[in-house]
């Protein structure tokens, strides 16, 4: 086995831990005409030796607003809800469900890494300089979009390479986003995807703002996809003194008009010492 370069960063606990808490609000009305917000927490475990456990808690749907709160009471402070859409039943509940925990024994053990595991050791041996980190992962993308295009031969006869070469930035921007905080990767590499992010064409920089949390960073928005039908709109907030991601904001649209629904998710990434466990309510 080849020797970690000297910038690696040694393992600093039993695992690597992603935490993240998404809050969605549904784009269909209940009751006498409110909205709600959904929260969900994932948890991922990851050893170093690429083992991973994942876990996965709701914690239960609440009015998405003061006015929509005060709709809520008007209604008599329902804990259920039920609507259909796209015929299927979506069902609420204010109650928080059960917290579920298991080892990933359906994958190779290792790191996903775009399309592929990588070991540790790999990762560790990212490129360090945003440039030749940015060439890695277009080579990547390039290759993700040839495979993807032979397949849609058969499936999509009418697709083109070109309607994945099309969003190739937006590819290689979040590509970058996942080294932030999907794995253990040096700091350095960290730092270079940032400047890949950052630099990618069609990022646009919104500035310093604050996460749902109430954590600082600097907001950054992806490129929004070519193509017809929905919309989607997404912007990040990057620690850029840890240079990790520590929040995602999702607008889904179309034609420009009407939301079709929106998400927030906040994330938490380190090593720990913990077993692997089902998520808390929170």
């Amino acid at each position: 086995m080849a020797a970690a370069p000297a910038f690696a960063d040694a393992p600093k606990a039993a695992y690597w831990r992603v935490e993240a808490t998404y809050t969605m609000t549904h784009p269909h009305a209940v009751g006498s005409g409110y909205f709600l917000t959904e929260r969900r927490v994932s948890t991922d475990w990851l050893s170093p030796e690429g083992k991973s456990w994942s876990g996965l808690r709701n914690l239960g749907a609440r009015p998405a607003t003061k006015k929509d709160e005060a709709a809520w009471r008007a209604d008599g402070s329902p804990t259920t809800w039920a609507y259909r859409t796209e015929g299927m039943k979506i069902r609420l509940s204010t109650r928080p469900g059960k917290g579920f925990i298991g080892e990933a024994k359906d994958r190779p053990n290792g790191f996903r890494l775009g399309e592929k595991y990588v070991t540790y050791q790999q990762l560790q041996a990212l490129p360090t300089e945003a440039e030749a980190l940015r060439k890695q992962l277009t080579a990547e993308v390039n290759t993700w979009i040839d495979e993807a295009a032979e397949e849609a031969k058969t499936t999509a006869p009418k697709a083109t390479k070109n309607d994945w070469l099309v969003n190739l930035d937006r590819y290689v921007a979040q590509r970058a986003v996942e080294l932030l905080y999907a794995n253990p990767v040096p700091d350095k590499v960290r730092a270079a995807a940032y400047q890949v992010l950052k630099t990618t064409k069609g990022v646009s920089d919104l500035g310093r703002s604050k996460d749902p949390l109430g954590r600082s960073g600097h907001k950054l928005a992806l490129p929004v996809p070519s193509g017809k039908g929905s919309e989607l709109k997404q912007q990040l907030l990057v620690d850029t003194t840890a240079m990790t991601l520590l929040a995602e904001y999702t607008d889904f649209g179309k034609g420009g008009k009407k939301m079709l629904g929106s998400r927030v998710a906040t994330f938490k990434a380190g090593w720990t010492n913990d077993k692997p466990a089902a998520p808390g309510v929170s």
